[in-house]
Protein backbone atom coordinates (compact mmCIF):
# COMPACT_ATOMS: atom_id res chain seq x y z
CA UNK A 1 0.00 0.00 0.00
CA UNK A 2 1.05 3.58 -0.67
CA UNK A 3 2.94 5.57 2.48
CA UNK A 4 1.12 9.23 2.70
CA UNK A 5 1.92 12.09 4.89
CA UNK A 6 -1.23 12.98 5.57
CA UNK A 7 -4.34 9.89 5.83
CA UNK A 8 -7.83 12.24 6.98
CA UNK A 9 -10.83 9.95 8.45
CA UNK A 10 -14.04 11.60 6.74
CA UNK A 11 -14.74 13.87 4.19
CA UNK A 12 -16.49 16.40 5.71
CA UNK A 13 -16.12 20.04 5.97
CA UNK A 14 -13.08 19.24 8.25
CA UNK A 15 -11.96 16.31 6.58
CA UNK A 16 -11.86 17.33 2.93
CA UNK A 17 -10.90 21.11 3.74
CA UNK A 18 -7.74 19.87 5.86
CA UNK A 19 -7.02 17.24 2.99
CA UNK A 20 -7.30 20.24 0.41
CA UNK A 21 -4.82 22.49 2.00
CA UNK A 22 -2.72 19.66 3.09
CA UNK A 23 -1.84 18.68 -0.71
CA UNK A 24 -1.65 22.64 -1.17
CA UNK A 25 0.94 22.77 0.55
CA UNK A 26 2.70 20.03 -0.47
CA UNK A 27 1.58 16.90 1.75
CA UNK A 28 0.66 13.59 -0.19
CA UNK A 29 -2.52 12.89 1.13
CA UNK A 30 -5.43 10.81 1.00
CA UNK A 31 -8.93 10.70 2.31
CA UNK A 32 -10.99 7.57 3.51
CA UNK A 33 -14.34 7.95 3.35
CA UNK A 34 -17.49 5.41 3.50
CA UNK A 35 -20.16 7.19 1.76
CA UNK A 36 -20.78 7.30 -1.83
CA UNK A 37 -20.36 10.73 -2.13
CA UNK A 38 -17.93 13.24 -0.80
CA UNK A 39 -18.87 16.16 1.46
CA UNK A 40 -20.32 14.19 5.06
CA UNK A 41 -23.42 14.74 6.80
CA UNK A 42 -23.12 18.49 6.01
CA UNK A 43 -23.26 17.90 1.97
CA UNK A 44 -25.34 15.03 2.08
CA UNK A 45 -27.87 15.05 4.37
CA UNK A 46 -27.65 18.27 6.33
CA UNK A 47 -26.47 21.47 5.83
CA UNK A 48 -27.12 22.05 1.72
CA UNK A 49 -30.36 20.08 1.64
CA UNK A 50 -31.64 21.65 4.49
CA UNK A 51 -30.75 25.14 2.94
CA UNK A 52 -32.49 23.66 -0.45
CA UNK A 53 -36.01 22.94 1.13
CA UNK A 54 -35.58 26.39 3.20
CA UNK A 55 -35.42 28.37 0.21
CA UNK A 56 -37.98 26.24 -1.77
CA UNK A 57 -40.48 26.71 1.11
CA UNK A 58 -39.86 30.90 1.22
CA UNK A 59 -40.13 31.09 -2.23
CA UNK A 60 -43.62 29.56 -1.26
CA UNK A 61 -44.43 31.80 1.64
CA UNK A 62 -43.44 35.26 -0.61
CA UNK A 63 -45.31 33.82 -3.64
CA UNK A 64 -48.70 33.12 -1.47
CA UNK A 65 -48.35 36.41 0.87
CA UNK A 66 -46.37 38.72 -0.88
CA UNK A 67 -46.48 38.50 -4.69
CA UNK A 68 -49.71 40.47 -4.50
CA UNK A 69 -48.40 43.38 -3.26
CA UNK A 70 -45.49 43.68 -5.74
CA UNK A 71 -48.33 43.72 -8.69
CA UNK A 72 -47.69 40.34 -9.14
CA UNK A 73 -50.89 38.57 -9.84
CA UNK A 74 -50.50 34.45 -10.32
CA UNK A 75 -52.26 31.66 -8.98
CA UNK A 76 -51.86 30.17 -5.51
CA UNK A 77 -49.05 27.59 -6.65
CA UNK A 78 -49.05 23.91 -5.75
CA UNK A 79 -46.52 21.97 -4.30
CA UNK A 80 -44.65 19.31 -5.87
CA UNK A 81 -43.31 17.39 -3.30
CA UNK A 82 -41.72 14.88 -4.77
CA UNK A 83 -40.32 17.43 -7.54
CA UNK A 84 -39.22 19.79 -4.51
CA UNK A 85 -37.32 16.53 -2.94
CA UNK A 86 -35.46 15.93 -6.38
CA UNK A 87 -34.62 19.86 -6.79
CA UNK A 88 -32.72 19.16 -2.86
CA UNK A 89 -31.04 16.15 -4.90
CA UNK A 90 -30.10 17.74 -7.35
CA UNK A 91 -28.74 20.48 -4.89
CA UNK A 92 -26.82 17.99 -3.44
CA UNK A 93 -25.33 15.89 -6.29
CA UNK A 94 -23.61 19.36 -7.42
CA UNK A 95 -22.02 20.06 -4.29
CA UNK A 96 -20.34 16.53 -3.50
CA UNK A 97 -19.62 16.38 -7.22
CA UNK A 98 -17.67 19.22 -6.71
CA UNK A 99 -15.63 18.09 -3.56
CA UNK A 100 -14.85 14.97 -5.70
CA UNK A 101 -13.22 17.12 -8.70
CA UNK A 102 -11.38 19.16 -5.78
CA UNK A 103 -9.89 16.00 -4.66
CA UNK A 104 -8.76 14.96 -8.79
CA UNK A 105 -7.68 18.75 -8.82
CA UNK A 106 -5.55 18.62 -5.82
CA UNK A 107 -4.38 15.23 -6.30
CA UNK A 108 -5.57 13.88 -3.38
CA UNK A 109 -6.66 9.97 -3.38
CA UNK A 110 -9.80 8.89 -2.00
CA UNK A 111 -9.60 5.50 -0.24
CA UNK A 112 -13.33 4.20 -0.79
CA UNK A 113 -14.22 2.54 2.53
CA UNK A 114 -15.18 2.77 6.01
CA UNK A 115 -12.09 3.26 8.75
CA UNK A 116 -10.30 2.28 11.69
CA UNK A 117 -6.91 2.29 13.15
CA UNK A 118 -4.86 -0.41 14.04
CA UNK A 119 -2.35 1.06 15.44
CA UNK A 120 -0.59 4.42 15.27
CA UNK A 121 0.62 5.49 11.78
CA UNK A 122 -1.48 2.88 10.23
CA UNK A 123 -5.13 3.01 8.89
CA UNK A 124 -7.32 0.35 7.63
CA UNK A 125 -10.02 0.43 5.06
CA UNK A 126 -11.27 -3.12 3.99
CA UNK A 127 -9.04 -5.56 3.86
CA UNK A 128 -6.16 -2.97 2.92
CA UNK A 129 -3.74 -1.28 5.61
CA UNK A 130 -2.08 2.11 4.93
CA UNK A 131 0.53 3.67 6.18
CA UNK A 132 0.65 7.63 7.18
CA UNK A 133 2.81 9.58 9.16
CA UNK A 134 -0.34 11.23 10.70
CA UNK A 135 -3.67 10.82 10.86
CA UNK A 136 -6.10 12.74 11.13
CA UNK A 137 -9.60 12.09 12.68
CA UNK A 138 -12.69 14.17 10.72
CA UNK A 139 -15.63 11.53 11.34
CA UNK A 140 -18.31 13.94 12.23
CA UNK A 141 -21.34 13.46 14.19
CA UNK A 142 -24.36 11.93 14.09
CA UNK A 143 -27.91 12.49 15.36
CA UNK A 144 -28.66 11.47 19.19
CA UNK A 145 -32.22 11.15 20.63
CA UNK A 146 -33.52 10.62 23.97
CA UNK A 147 -34.27 7.85 26.49
CA UNK A 148 -37.63 5.89 25.28
CA UNK A 149 -37.72 7.40 21.90
CA UNK A 150 -37.22 5.16 18.90
CA UNK A 151 -36.40 6.36 15.73
CA UNK A 152 -37.32 4.74 12.74
CA UNK A 153 -37.11 7.74 10.36
CA UNK A 154 -40.01 7.03 9.25
CA UNK A 155 -42.62 8.39 11.57
CA UNK A 156 -40.06 9.32 14.34
CA UNK A 157 -37.49 10.45 12.67
CA UNK A 158 -33.99 12.50 12.97
CA UNK A 159 -32.69 15.64 10.28
CA UNK A 160 -31.68 12.79 7.63
CA UNK A 161 -35.09 11.71 7.96
CA UNK A 162 -36.87 15.18 7.76
CA UNK A 163 -35.51 15.32 4.28
CA UNK A 164 -36.57 12.15 2.92
CA UNK A 165 -40.32 12.20 4.28
CA UNK A 166 -42.66 10.55 1.55
CA UNK A 167 -45.33 12.88 2.18
CA UNK A 168 -45.69 16.50 3.72
CA UNK A 169 -47.85 15.99 7.32
CA UNK A 170 -50.31 17.64 8.19
CA UNK A 171 -49.15 17.97 11.97
CA UNK A 172 -45.92 17.91 13.16
CA UNK A 173 -44.11 17.34 16.62
CA UNK A 174 -40.49 18.51 16.64
CA UNK A 175 -38.71 17.75 20.09
CA UNK A 176 -35.82 20.69 20.99
CA UNK A 177 -36.13 24.02 19.96
CA UNK A 178 -32.93 24.05 18.33
CA UNK A 179 -31.05 25.27 15.38
CA UNK A 180 -32.34 22.25 13.28
CA UNK A 181 -35.43 21.92 15.24
CA UNK A 182 -36.65 25.59 14.22
CA UNK A 183 -34.95 25.44 10.99
CA UNK A 184 -37.26 22.17 9.79
CA UNK A 185 -40.28 23.03 11.74
CA UNK A 186 -40.15 26.29 10.09
CA UNK A 187 -40.12 24.61 6.26
CA UNK A 188 -42.76 22.29 7.27
CA UNK A 189 -44.86 25.30 8.73
CA UNK A 190 -44.34 27.06 5.55
CA UNK A 191 -45.88 23.72 3.60
CA UNK A 192 -48.88 23.71 5.36
CA UNK A 193 -48.14 21.42 8.54
CA UNK A 194 -49.38 22.30 11.93
CA UNK A 195 -46.04 22.36 13.57
CA UNK A 196 -45.29 22.13 17.63
CA UNK A 197 -42.16 22.74 19.22
CA UNK A 198 -41.20 20.81 22.42
CA UNK A 199 -38.65 22.04 24.53
CA UNK A 200 -36.87 20.85 27.93
CA UNK A 201 -35.52 24.33 28.48
CA UNK A 202 -38.03 27.72 29.48
CA UNK A 203 -36.57 29.82 26.35
CA UNK A 204 -35.90 28.53 22.99
CA UNK A 205 -32.31 28.33 21.33
CA UNK A 206 -30.13 27.14 24.30
CA UNK A 207 -27.31 30.04 24.42
CA UNK A 208 -28.65 32.51 22.02
CA UNK A 209 -28.65 35.98 23.33
CA UNK A 210 -31.88 36.17 25.33
CA UNK A 211 -34.16 39.41 23.60
CA UNK A 212 -32.79 37.96 20.18
CA UNK A 213 -34.49 34.45 21.58
CA UNK A 214 -37.48 36.61 22.78
CA UNK A 215 -37.77 38.15 19.60
CA UNK A 216 -37.25 35.25 17.42
CA UNK A 217 -40.09 33.10 19.07
CA UNK A 218 -42.41 35.57 18.89
CA UNK A 219 -41.95 35.43 15.07
CA UNK A 220 -41.95 32.27 14.63
CA UNK A 221 -45.19 31.84 16.38
CA UNK A 222 -46.56 34.56 14.05
CA UNK A 223 -45.56 32.08 11.21
CA UNK A 224 -47.69 29.24 12.66
CA UNK A 225 -45.21 27.56 15.08
CA UNK A 226 -46.26 26.58 18.37
CA UNK A 227 -44.18 26.17 21.23
CA UNK A 228 -44.46 24.30 24.49
CA UNK A 229 -41.27 25.27 26.54
CA UNK A 230 -40.10 23.93 30.20
CA UNK A 231 -41.49 20.17 29.62
CA UNK A 232 -39.17 16.73 29.63
CA UNK A 233 -40.22 14.50 26.75
CA UNK A 234 -41.12 11.09 28.36
CA UNK A 235 -41.54 9.17 25.68
CA UNK A 236 -42.38 8.68 21.93
CA UNK A 237 -45.22 6.08 21.11
CA UNK A 238 -45.66 5.07 17.41
CA UNK A 239 -48.90 4.51 16.53
CA UNK A 240 -51.18 2.66 13.53
CA UNK A 241 -51.68 6.37 12.28
CA UNK A 242 -48.30 8.31 13.33
CA UNK A 243 -47.26 8.91 16.75
CA UNK A 244 -47.75 10.39 20.39
CA UNK A 245 -45.42 12.33 22.39
CA UNK A 246 -45.74 11.97 26.02
CA UNK A 247 -44.18 15.16 28.17
CA UNK A 248 -44.19 15.75 31.67
CA UNK A 249 -44.22 19.52 32.83
CA UNK A 250 -41.00 20.80 35.29
CA UNK A 251 -42.76 22.78 36.91
CA UNK A 252 -46.31 20.83 37.84
CA UNK A 253 -45.35 17.50 36.97
CA UNK A 254 -48.38 17.47 34.66
CA UNK A 255 -48.04 14.67 31.90
CA UNK A 256 -49.55 15.61 28.57
CA UNK A 257 -49.74 14.32 25.38
CA UNK A 258 -49.70 15.19 22.25
CA UNK A 259 -50.43 12.85 18.88
CA UNK A 260 -48.57 13.52 15.62
CA UNK A 261 -48.43 12.10 12.16
CA UNK A 262 -44.45 12.35 12.55
CA UNK A 263 -42.36 13.40 15.04
CA UNK A 264 -38.51 14.93 14.74
CA UNK A 265 -36.07 14.07 17.11
CA UNK A 266 -33.84 17.13 17.36
CA UNK A 267 -32.20 16.88 20.61
CA UNK A 268 -28.50 17.68 19.32
CA UNK A 269 -26.09 15.91 18.01
CA UNK A 270 -22.79 13.35 19.09
CA UNK A 271 -19.32 12.86 18.20
CA UNK A 272 -19.78 9.34 15.40
CA UNK A 273 -16.06 7.37 16.18
CA UNK A 274 -18.38 3.91 15.76
CA UNK A 275 -15.64 1.45 14.22
CA UNK A 276 -12.74 3.39 14.28
CA UNK A 277 -10.73 1.71 16.92
CA UNK A 278 -10.35 3.93 19.28
CA UNK A 279 -10.81 1.86 22.81
CA UNK A 280 -7.81 -0.73 21.46
CA UNK A 281 -5.67 2.28 20.13
CA UNK A 282 -6.08 3.65 23.50
CA UNK A 283 -7.30 6.89 22.42
CA UNK A 284 -8.49 9.39 25.69
CA UNK A 285 -12.03 10.48 25.11
CA UNK A 286 -13.64 13.23 27.47
CA UNK A 287 -16.73 13.01 29.21
CA UNK A 288 -19.14 13.67 26.98
CA UNK A 289 -17.95 11.37 24.68
CA UNK A 290 -15.93 13.35 22.92
CA UNK A 291 -11.66 12.99 21.90
CA UNK A 292 -9.38 14.95 23.80
CA UNK A 293 -6.86 17.11 22.15
CA UNK A 294 -4.57 19.48 23.04
CA UNK A 295 -4.30 22.97 21.65
CA UNK A 296 -2.48 21.77 18.37
CA UNK A 297 -5.20 18.99 17.62
CA UNK A 298 -2.91 16.32 19.02
CA UNK A 299 -4.74 13.50 20.96
CA UNK A 300 -2.77 11.32 23.21
CA UNK A 301 -1.14 8.68 20.40
CA UNK A 302 1.51 10.40 18.64
CA UNK A 303 0.74 11.16 15.27
CA UNK A 304 -2.78 10.76 15.90
CA UNK A 305 -5.21 14.16 15.48
CA UNK A 306 -8.85 14.97 15.91
CA UNK A 307 -10.58 17.97 14.51
CA UNK A 308 -14.35 19.38 13.83
CA UNK A 309 -17.22 17.57 15.73
CA UNK A 310 -15.38 14.61 17.20
CA UNK A 311 -13.21 17.12 19.64
CA UNK A 312 -14.43 20.05 21.73
CA UNK A 313 -16.32 22.92 20.46
CA UNK A 314 -19.62 24.11 18.72
CA UNK A 315 -20.63 21.76 16.30
CA UNK A 316 -20.31 23.86 13.09
CA UNK A 317 -19.04 23.17 9.80
CA UNK A 318 -17.77 26.15 9.49
CA UNK A 319 -15.50 25.76 12.87
CA UNK A 320 -14.72 22.30 11.28
CA UNK A 321 -13.20 24.03 8.33
CA UNK A 322 -11.53 26.36 9.99
CA UNK A 323 -9.37 23.54 12.13
CA UNK A 324 -9.36 21.23 9.19
CA UNK A 325 -6.64 24.06 7.51
CA UNK A 326 -4.96 24.97 10.62
CA UNK A 327 -4.34 21.10 11.07
CA UNK A 328 -3.42 21.14 7.88
CA UNK A 329 -0.85 24.09 8.41
CA UNK A 330 0.39 22.39 11.69
CA UNK A 331 1.20 19.75 9.65
CA UNK A 332 3.08 21.47 7.25
CA UNK A 333 5.13 23.12 10.00
CA UNK A 334 3.52 26.36 10.14
CA UNK A 335 1.39 27.90 13.03
CA UNK A 336 -2.18 26.83 12.23
CA UNK A 337 -4.49 29.27 14.70
CA UNK A 338 -8.14 29.24 14.85
CA UNK A 339 -9.95 32.58 16.96
CA UNK A 340 -12.44 30.35 18.86
CA UNK A 341 -13.62 33.46 20.00
CA UNK A 342 -15.32 34.65 16.56
CA UNK A 343 -16.48 31.88 15.16
CA UNK A 344 -20.45 33.40 13.96
CA UNK A 345 -23.51 31.17 14.42
CA UNK A 346 -26.44 30.93 11.97
CA UNK A 347 -29.83 29.90 11.87
CA UNK A 348 -31.61 29.81 8.41
CA UNK A 349 -35.02 30.58 9.18
CA UNK A 350 -36.69 33.73 7.75
CA UNK A 351 -35.67 35.92 9.24
CA UNK A 352 -32.24 34.55 9.51
CA UNK A 353 -30.69 34.57 12.98
CA UNK A 354 -27.28 35.10 13.14
CA UNK A 355 -24.25 36.32 16.10
CA UNK A 356 -20.98 36.57 17.03
CA UNK A 357 -18.78 36.81 20.08
CA UNK A 358 -20.42 37.36 23.81
CA UNK A 359 -24.03 37.80 24.88
CA UNK A 360 -25.22 40.00 27.16
CA UNK A 361 -26.09 37.48 29.23
CA UNK A 362 -22.01 36.29 29.54
CA UNK A 363 -21.14 39.72 29.60
CA UNK A 364 -23.38 40.08 33.08
CA UNK A 365 -22.29 36.83 34.72
CA UNK A 366 -18.78 37.98 33.97
CA UNK A 367 -19.04 41.55 35.43
CA UNK A 368 -18.04 43.41 32.36
CA UNK A 369 -18.63 47.07 31.94
CA UNK A 370 -20.32 47.21 28.19
CA UNK A 371 -22.78 49.62 26.37
CA UNK A 372 -25.48 48.11 23.85
CA UNK A 373 -26.18 49.57 20.27
CA UNK A 374 -29.13 48.65 18.50
CA UNK A 375 -30.86 49.43 15.46
CA UNK A 376 -34.44 47.99 13.79
CA UNK A 377 -34.81 46.87 10.90
CA UNK A 378 -38.30 49.12 10.48
CA UNK A 379 -35.66 51.69 10.31
CA UNK A 380 -34.14 49.93 6.91
CA UNK A 381 -35.61 50.90 3.50
CA UNK A 382 -33.94 48.21 1.71
CA UNK A 383 -35.60 45.41 4.33
CA UNK A 384 -39.18 47.46 4.41
CA UNK A 385 -38.83 47.18 0.44
CA UNK A 386 -38.67 43.61 0.42
CA UNK A 387 -41.39 42.76 3.91
CA UNK A 388 -38.36 41.79 5.96
CA UNK A 389 -38.80 44.75 8.77
CA UNK A 390 -38.78 42.43 11.43
CA UNK A 391 -36.09 42.26 13.90
CA UNK A 392 -32.65 44.09 15.13
CA UNK A 393 -28.93 44.25 14.98
CA UNK A 394 -27.43 44.25 18.36
CA UNK A 395 -24.03 45.23 18.84
CA UNK A 396 -21.88 44.97 22.05
CA UNK A 397 -18.96 46.86 22.65
CA UNK A 398 -16.69 47.24 25.90
CA UNK A 399 -17.74 50.41 27.72
CA UNK A 400 -14.61 51.94 28.04
CA UNK A 401 -12.97 51.21 25.26
CA UNK A 402 -15.65 50.53 22.45
CA UNK A 403 -13.88 47.27 21.49
CA UNK A 404 -16.50 45.19 20.06
CA UNK A 405 -17.03 42.03 22.29
CA UNK A 406 -19.91 40.80 20.12
CA UNK A 407 -22.75 40.81 18.08
CA UNK A 408 -26.47 39.74 17.50
CA UNK A 409 -28.66 39.85 14.46
CA UNK A 410 -32.68 38.82 13.36
CA UNK A 411 -33.14 39.81 10.29
CA UNK A 412 -32.60 39.49 6.29
CA UNK A 413 -29.33 38.26 5.40
CA UNK A 414 -28.18 37.83 8.98
CA UNK A 415 -25.95 35.19 8.29
CA UNK A 416 -24.10 37.29 5.79
CA UNK A 417 -24.44 40.82 7.66
CA UNK A 418 -22.69 38.85 10.52
CA UNK A 419 -19.43 38.41 8.93
CA UNK A 420 -18.76 42.60 8.82
CA UNK A 421 -18.58 42.13 12.67
CA UNK A 422 -16.70 39.11 12.61
CA UNK A 423 -13.87 40.90 10.64
CA UNK A 424 -13.91 43.64 12.78
CA UNK A 425 -13.34 42.01 15.92
CA UNK A 426 -10.29 39.63 13.91
CA UNK A 427 -8.67 42.87 13.91
CA UNK A 428 -9.87 44.46 17.37
CA UNK A 429 -11.98 47.13 16.43
CA UNK A 430 -13.97 49.51 17.90
CA UNK A 431 -17.74 50.55 17.27
CA UNK A 432 -16.73 53.41 16.04
CA UNK A 433 -14.39 51.85 13.43
CA UNK A 434 -17.69 50.27 11.88
CA UNK A 435 -19.77 53.22 12.76
CA UNK A 436 -17.17 55.64 10.51
CA UNK A 437 -17.17 53.05 7.61
CA UNK A 438 -19.00 54.28 4.75
CA UNK A 439 -21.93 51.62 3.46
CA UNK A 440 -23.60 51.17 0.27
CA UNK A 441 -27.15 52.93 0.17
CA UNK A 442 -29.72 50.98 -0.16
CA UNK A 443 -28.78 47.93 1.89
CA UNK A 444 -29.74 45.55 4.92
CA UNK A 445 -25.80 46.30 5.85
CA UNK A 446 -26.50 49.47 7.08
CA UNK A 447 -28.45 48.17 9.79
CA UNK A 448 -24.90 47.03 11.16
CA UNK A 449 -23.47 50.43 10.73
CA UNK A 450 -26.67 52.09 12.65
CA UNK A 451 -26.14 49.25 15.71
CA UNK A 452 -22.60 50.80 15.75
CA UNK A 453 -23.53 54.66 15.46
CA UNK A 454 -26.03 53.46 18.68
CA UNK A 455 -22.85 52.55 20.75
CA UNK A 456 -22.08 56.43 20.08
CA UNK A 457 -23.73 59.49 19.83
CA UNK A 458 -26.59 57.55 18.79
CA UNK A 459 -28.27 55.88 15.55
CA UNK A 460 -29.26 58.47 12.85
CA UNK A 461 -32.22 56.78 11.38
CA UNK A 462 -33.80 55.37 14.51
Amino acid sequence: MATYDLIVIGAGPGGYVCAIRAAQLGLKVGVAEGRATLGGTCLNVGCIPSKALLHATHELHEANHNFAKMGLMVQPPQVDWARMLSYKDEVIAGNTGGIEFLFKKNKIDWIKGFASIPSPGQVRVGDDVHEAKAIVIASGSQSSTLPGVTVDEEVIITSTGALTLGAIPKTLVVIGAGVIGLEMGSVYARLGAKVTVVEYLDQITPGMDGEVAKQFQRILQKQGLTFVLGTAVQGVERTATGAIVVHKSRKSEEEARIEADVVLVATGRKPYVDGLGLDALGIQMTQRGQIATDARFATNIPGVYAIGDVREGPMLAHKAEDEGMAMAEVLAGQHGHVNYAVIPSVIYTTPEVASVGLTEEQLKAEGRAYKVGKFPFMGNARAKAVFQADGFVKILADKATDRILGAHVIGPMAGDLIHEVAVAMEFGAAAEDLARTCHAHPTFSEAMREAALACGDGAIHA
